[in-house]
Protein backbone atom coordinates (compact mmCIF):
# COMPACT_ATOMS: atom_id res chain seq x y z
CA UNK A 1 0.00 0.00 0.00
CA UNK A 2 1.36 3.30 -1.05
CA UNK A 3 1.15 6.03 1.17
CA UNK A 4 -1.29 9.80 1.36
CA UNK A 5 0.54 11.89 -1.58
CA UNK A 6 2.09 15.41 -0.57
CA UNK A 7 1.24 18.13 -3.10
CA UNK A 8 3.47 21.40 -3.10
CA UNK A 9 3.49 24.31 -5.37
CA UNK A 10 6.73 25.45 -7.12
CA UNK A 11 7.83 28.75 -9.52
CA UNK A 12 7.24 27.89 -12.85
CA UNK A 13 10.92 28.60 -14.62
CA UNK A 14 9.72 26.58 -17.69
CA UNK A 15 5.59 25.52 -17.94
CA UNK A 16 4.45 21.91 -18.72
CA UNK A 17 2.73 19.18 -17.31
CA UNK A 18 5.10 16.15 -17.13
CA UNK A 19 5.30 12.53 -14.69
CA UNK A 20 7.62 10.41 -13.92
CA UNK A 21 9.91 8.62 -11.00
CA UNK A 22 11.90 11.17 -9.22
CA UNK A 23 16.04 11.32 -9.38
CA UNK A 24 17.58 12.82 -6.87
CA UNK A 25 20.82 13.94 -7.48
CA UNK A 26 23.57 14.31 -4.94
CA UNK A 27 25.13 16.98 -6.62
CA UNK A 28 24.61 19.90 -8.84
CA UNK A 29 25.15 18.75 -12.76
CA UNK A 30 25.84 20.72 -16.04
CA UNK A 31 23.94 19.41 -18.41
CA UNK A 32 26.76 20.42 -20.88
CA UNK A 33 29.44 18.09 -20.35
CA UNK A 34 27.48 16.13 -17.90
CA UNK A 35 24.44 14.60 -20.22
CA UNK A 36 25.18 12.94 -23.26
CA UNK A 37 21.65 14.06 -24.93
CA UNK A 38 22.08 10.55 -27.34
CA UNK A 39 21.12 8.38 -25.05
CA UNK A 40 20.04 10.35 -21.93
CA UNK A 41 23.07 9.01 -19.82
CA UNK A 42 25.39 11.47 -16.77
CA UNK A 43 28.44 11.49 -18.35
CA UNK A 44 30.51 13.60 -15.87
CA UNK A 45 33.08 11.11 -14.70
CA UNK A 46 33.38 13.59 -11.26
CA UNK A 47 29.59 13.41 -10.37
CA UNK A 48 28.75 10.53 -7.55
CA UNK A 49 25.95 9.35 -9.85
CA UNK A 50 28.03 8.82 -13.06
CA UNK A 51 26.15 6.62 -15.71
CA UNK A 52 22.57 6.63 -14.60
CA UNK A 53 19.64 7.05 -16.78
CA UNK A 54 18.07 10.81 -16.67
CA UNK A 55 16.39 10.39 -19.49
CA UNK A 56 12.13 10.13 -18.84
CA UNK A 57 12.87 10.66 -14.71
CA UNK A 58 11.67 13.98 -12.86
CA UNK A 59 15.61 15.19 -12.03
CA UNK A 60 15.69 16.90 -8.55
CA UNK A 61 18.67 18.84 -7.29
CA UNK A 62 19.36 21.53 -4.90
CA UNK A 63 20.85 23.56 -7.63
CA UNK A 64 22.66 23.44 -11.09
CA UNK A 65 26.25 24.08 -12.22
CA UNK A 66 26.21 26.58 -14.53
CA UNK A 67 27.14 26.48 -17.97
CA UNK A 68 25.30 28.91 -20.59
CA UNK A 69 25.74 25.56 -23.40
CA UNK A 70 23.68 23.66 -20.86
CA UNK A 71 20.60 25.40 -22.49
CA UNK A 72 21.71 23.90 -25.94
CA UNK A 73 22.46 20.31 -24.47
CA UNK A 74 18.23 20.21 -22.94
CA UNK A 75 17.27 21.56 -26.54
CA UNK A 76 18.89 18.84 -27.90
CA UNK A 77 18.04 15.76 -25.58
CA UNK A 78 14.07 17.04 -25.86
CA UNK A 79 14.73 16.55 -29.76
CA UNK A 80 16.67 13.26 -29.33
CA UNK A 81 13.60 11.99 -26.91
CA UNK A 82 16.22 11.30 -23.97
CA UNK A 83 15.09 14.84 -22.01
CA UNK A 84 14.26 14.18 -18.20
CA UNK A 85 10.48 14.49 -17.53
CA UNK A 86 10.90 18.05 -15.90
CA UNK A 87 13.12 19.23 -13.22
CA UNK A 88 12.97 20.13 -9.57
CA UNK A 89 15.36 22.93 -8.43
CA UNK A 90 16.19 24.88 -4.99
CA UNK A 91 17.89 27.47 -6.55
CA UNK A 92 16.45 29.36 -9.78
CA UNK A 93 18.17 28.55 -12.96
CA UNK A 94 17.20 30.38 -16.03
CA UNK A 95 19.74 29.16 -18.31
CA UNK A 96 17.95 25.84 -18.17
CA UNK A 97 14.46 27.31 -18.53
CA UNK A 98 15.84 28.88 -21.49
CA UNK A 99 16.88 25.01 -22.90
CA UNK A 100 12.95 24.35 -22.40
CA UNK A 101 12.18 27.36 -23.82
CA UNK A 102 13.76 26.91 -27.12
CA UNK A 103 12.78 22.84 -27.07
CA UNK A 104 9.03 23.88 -26.89
CA UNK A 105 9.78 26.47 -29.19
CA UNK A 106 11.26 24.26 -32.15
CA UNK A 107 9.77 20.64 -31.40
CA UNK A 108 6.83 21.73 -29.67
CA UNK A 109 7.34 19.52 -26.35
CA UNK A 110 7.71 20.66 -22.92
CA UNK A 111 10.28 19.75 -20.10
CA UNK A 112 8.49 21.42 -16.81
CA UNK A 113 11.17 23.22 -14.52
CA UNK A 114 10.14 24.55 -11.10
CA UNK A 115 11.88 26.10 -8.30
CA UNK A 116 10.55 24.89 -4.67
CA UNK A 117 11.70 25.38 -1.66
CA UNK A 118 14.77 23.84 -0.54
CA UNK A 119 13.23 21.44 2.63
CA UNK A 120 10.44 20.55 0.57
CA UNK A 121 12.83 19.46 -2.05
CA UNK A 122 14.69 17.23 1.03
CA UNK A 123 11.30 15.88 1.50
CA UNK A 124 11.10 13.89 -2.21
CA UNK A 125 13.13 10.23 -2.03
CA UNK A 126 14.44 8.47 -4.43
CA UNK A 127 12.00 6.80 -7.04
CA UNK A 128 9.34 8.89 -5.99
CA UNK A 129 6.73 9.20 -8.43
CA UNK A 130 6.21 13.03 -9.26
CA UNK A 131 3.05 14.62 -11.26
CA UNK A 132 4.26 18.30 -12.44
CA UNK A 133 0.45 20.01 -13.19
CA UNK A 134 -0.69 23.28 -14.32
CA UNK A 135 0.91 26.33 -12.63
CA UNK A 136 4.05 24.35 -11.05
CA UNK A 137 1.13 22.02 -8.42
CA UNK A 138 3.50 19.32 -7.71
CA UNK A 139 2.04 15.59 -6.45
CA UNK A 140 4.23 13.56 -4.91
CA UNK A 141 3.59 9.58 -4.18
CA UNK A 142 6.51 7.76 -2.29
CA UNK A 143 7.54 4.29 -3.78
CA UNK A 144 6.22 1.51 -1.45
CA UNK A 145 8.55 -0.23 1.02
Amino acid sequence: MSSQPTTLRGRVLAPGEAAGAALILQEPLSLWGGMDPANGRLIDAHHPQHDTLIAGRVLVMASARGSSSSSSVLAEAVRAGTAPAAILLGEAELILAIGAAVAEELYGRQVPILQVPEEQLAAIVDGAQVLIGEEGMVTITKPEG
